[in-house]
């Protein structure tokens, strides 16, 4: 279990018993029969689900977010600010989840005071180095490294890395990131009981010949220590697959039960129901963004352009026109930061995704899915086939109006940004799932109201 759902979990429990708290201290006595014949144990399920949606759109699960201790008390008092609106709304329009007189209140109050507290003690637990996982990487190249500096940047995450294994004496003692080479591959065993090693993840450009499996496997069995490839511990760690270690079996072999098959068909049918329902409840954005459009600037309100589909078939998509119309009179080119041809509406809707609002006609249409990865040009898939390994297996689903790159990471328009992009795209090809596509869907909402990840 990860530390976040472990977070996720121990804070439900502290929010009910928090609410159970408030019933006692509003109705003494009477606690048990407002309780059980009120059924108010039940109702105190609703305040958890608020709270916890408000700590997630505060990004509060966002541990790399959340490192400053003053930062992290402003968002807490945030969130149950907006939990106290909703709930306050919520009994207002359906009194039937009213408890008594100052319960929620009560709670809400206990909540200011117990989660402030808590949360700083979890997070002091979270980031103490001496309670994380100790980590030893075997290898010693690129992939190590990088392995090494994903792990480094998120201590939240509970994995240590205590040193690097190698196979060149030339490099025993030198510090490659941080830690250091502290054994040779033939002595594995004897730097796992000297350094304590409690996971080893191999990361060897060449494994053949240079593993001592023997000592892996009686390791592993013996329950002395965690075996893992880099690739797995790396896909676990960043929620993402890493193309410079992509073997093709990854992809070949994931998802292959019956399930998935069925999982792709209902998509099917669920992407155009929800596009048309996508596409009514947006109209009146939509008009406000298309008057504004107009009033803005002349030029078309709508633009299409041609996207690379699903098995490579081109389609032409729909948008807000965000830039000037003579934006690429010299041809076409990557978005920049700050792009100069992006006009006044366009910085707000592309901040807000509005721009990409008209794209429920796609989906309708059966070009493009609700959830994938975003479609590119011709043009620049063309040149990003060429440049980056495994770039034409994100085709192998249909492109998405939102996807996981798009909530993982900002926005991004160069060769560079299209790798970082793709490892998530591939993640996403691989793990796709209805929790992942309700997870993208909730993280879509989140960057719709904070404007964030966007250019």
């Amino acid at each position: 279990m990860s530390r976040k759902s472990l977070l996720l979990i121990v804070e439900s429990t502290f929010i009910y018993l928090g609410g159970l708290l408030a019933v006692h201290i509003q109705f003494g006595g009477d606690a048990s029969r407002v309780l059980i014949h009120d059924h108010a144990s039940l109702k105190l399920l609703i305040p958890i689900l608020i709270v916890q949606g408000s700590f997630y759109l505060f990004d509060l699960y966002e541990f790399s977010l959340t490192r400053r201790n003053a930062f992290l008390v402003i968002r807490i008092f945030q969130a149950l600010g907006l939990a106290a609106i909703t709930l306050a709304l919520l009994v207002h329009f359906v009194p039937g989840i009213w408890i008594g007189r100052n319960v929620f209140f009560v709670h809400l109050v206990l909540m200011l005071m117990a989660m402030s507290w808590w949360r700083l003690v979890a997070m002091w637990v979270l980031r103490n180095q001496r309670l994380a996982e100790r980590v030893l990487i075997v290898g010693t190249g690129h992939n190590a490294v990088e392995l090494a500096r994903e792990v480094l940047g998120r201590p939240e995450d509970g994995f240590q890395v205590i040193g690097f294994l190698g196979d060149d004496p030339g490099l025993l003692g030198q510090s490659l990131i941080n830690p250091r080479v502290i054994g040779m591959v033939s002595e594995l065993e004897e730097v796992v009981r000297s350094f304590h090693a409690e996971r080893i993840v191999v990361a060897l450009n060449n494994q053949r010949g240079s593993l001592p499996m023997e000592s892996l496997l009686e390791l592993k069995l013996r329950g002395d220590v965690a075996v893992e490839e880099s690739s797995s511990f790396y896909e676990r760690l960043t929620s993402k697959i890493s193309t410079e270690e992509l073997r093709p079996s990854q992809l070949i072999f994931a998802n292959g039960s019956r399930w998935i098959c069925f999982y792709r068909r209902w998509r099917q049918v669920t992407d155009r129901v929800l596009g048309f329902i996508g596409l009514v409840f947006s109209l009146p954005v939509m008009l406000l963004t298309a008057i504004a459009i107009r009033l803005e600037s002349r030029g078309p309100i709508l633009y299409s352009q041609e996207r690379v589909g699903l098995r490579n078939r081109v389609f032409r998509i729909i948008k807000f026109r965000s830039m000037r119309i003579d934006a690429e009179a010299d041809g076409a080119k990557w978005a920049e930061e700050r792009d100069p041809r992006v006009t006044r509406v366009g910085r707000v809707i592309r901040k807000l995704r509005l721009d990409e609002f008209p794209q429920f006609i796609n989906v309708m249409r059966g070009d493009m899915s609700l959830i994938g990865p975003r479609p590119e040009r011709p043009i620049f898939v063309e040149q990003l086939e060429r440049d980056i390994p495994y770039y034409s297996q994100r085709h192998w689903v249909k492109p998405g109006l939102t996807g996981w790159a798009q909530v993982r990471c900002p926005y991004g328009a160069s060769a560079q940004a299209a790798i970082e992009k793709l490892q998530y795209d591939l993640y996403y090809i691989k793990n796709q799932s209805p929790i992942l596509d309700a997870i993208i869907l909730f993280e879509t909402v989140r960057i719709i109201l904070f404007g964030k990840l966007a250019r």
